[in-house]
């Protein structure tokens, strides 16, 4: 076999591969969902305190073993600031409206990241999106409209409240790219925003900490520990193939979503919200489809 032969044929394996990893992230991102609402009435920061605890136990072994340096260049301070503030954020949207909304619906908004991260990416790297990125944002915002039906009053605020989530994961992501260009290692990002997270939300749970059974607290480790799987999926998918290959097919996380919802609580969603979810969906296949065109 020549050498450039051997070369494409270790990019197709490579390829699959991480299509494999997204779509465990995707599975175990909806599982973790399905476990913060299992957890019931805990409060939504403390929640995420225990979702995150785990994590940053989990990051500190990876960053241990991988024998990186703790190292961020002073440029790249506030950055890592904006990615963690940010991320907490999201975190805090995206469990508020688990609870209050379709597990599915609150899953769709929260994937409208990437293209907020298109958005975004016109501010923090002054990268210019093309006609394509912008109709994908366009039809995208459209899906969303049908899946939130803001015309629904107060009871879209859950909907408004995923769709900021979505907002700022996407704003985050987009700092994780810059700080990636600027040589911040990935394991260094991990653990700065797993232990940033518990930090702030630890007054919270000091102050207004809620008992929990047995129970509640096992279906919030077991959050924590999906998450943990979910992120290391992410980094192991980004590893093997090009975001433009593989980051579409996250978008199965809505499906799974809607199979959780479907058996755990007997949830179907109107014919409105399916409507969104072909169109969010469609329009990631589809840029997915042009971008993997232009080779």
């Amino acid at each position: 076999m020549s050498t450039e032969n051997h070369k494409t044929a270790a990019s197709a394996v490579n390829r699959k591969k991480g299509i494999l990893f997204i779509l465990s992230a995707a599975f175990f991102f909806s599982l973790m969902t399905v476990f913060v609402r299992l957890a019931g009435d805990v409060p939504t920061m403390q929640k995420a305190f225990f979702r995150n605890i785990v994590a940053t136990f989990l990051a500190a072994f990876i960053l241990l073993r991988s024998g990186e340096k703790f190292y961020v260049p002073r440029k790249s301070l506030m950055d890592l600031f904006l990615r963690c503030s940010i991320g907490t954020a999201g975190i805090l949207c995206n469990f508020w409206a688990v609870d209050h909304m379709q597990i599915a619906d609150a899953n769709i908004l929260n994937k409208l990241s990437p293209f907020f991260a298109i958005l975004m990416s016109i501010f923090i790297l002054n990268e210019r999106p093309d006609r394509v990125e912008w109709l994908s944002v366009l039809l995208a915002f459209t899906g969303a409209a049908f899946v939130a039906k803001p015309g629904a009053g107060i009871a879209s605020f859950p909907a408004l409240i995923a769709i900021l989530g979505g907002f700022t994961a996407g704003t985050a992501y987009t700092f994780v790219r810059k700080l990636g260009l600027s040589g911040v290692k990935g394991p260094v990002i991990v653990f700065s925003f797993s232990l940033f997270s518990t930090l702030v939300l630890l007054p919270n749970l000091l102050l207004n900490y809620q008992t929990m059974t047995a129970r509640q607290f096992l279906f919030l480790i077991l959050a924590g520990c999906s998450a943990a799987v979910a992120q290391l999926s992410v980094t192991a998918a980004y590893q093997h193939a090009p975001a433009r290959d593989i980051s579409v097919f996250d978008y199965s996380q809505v499906v799974y979503a809607a199979i959780w919802g479907f058996l755990l609580w007997g949830e179907i969603p109107d014919l409105w919200s399916f409507l969104g979810y072909a169109i969010i969906i469609g329009t990631a296949f589809g840029k997915w489809y042009l971008m993997t065109r232009r080779g």
